[in-house]
């Protein structure tokens, strides 16, 4: 899969060192992945949530922080639309339009 942006991850992790392990081990793995379906996304990360409008939610190290992305599988591309903690997710008013 192709991953828009991977400066995201590395903005958000160069402010929070504690998030560099775990947001490179999800970056690594997307990107190694040929994704076809939700059913492809669950078999490397149960934890994934799809919440309408083509956005999933993964839990990152242990569900300290949240990544929202947008998987379009016909051209094989993921989006990144938020990246940050648990808390900060919660205060997402519409997790559909962003």
């Amino acid at each position: 899969m192709r991953v828009l942006s991977h400066s995201t991850l590395i903005d958000y992790y160069n402010k929070d060192i504690k998030a560099k392990a775990a947001l490179e081990h999800w970056y690594q793995t997307v990107k190694r992945a040929e994704w076809t379906c939700f059913a492809d996304i669950k078999k490397d990360f149960n934890t994934v949530d799809s919440v309408g409008n083509q956005r999933y939610v993964f839990d990152i190290k242990g569900n300290d922080y949240r990544l929202v992305v947008i998987v379009r599988f016909s051209i094989k591309t993921i989006f990144i639309r938020f990246v940050g903690t648990h808390k900060e997710y919660d205060n997402i008013k519409d997790i559909k339009s962003i």
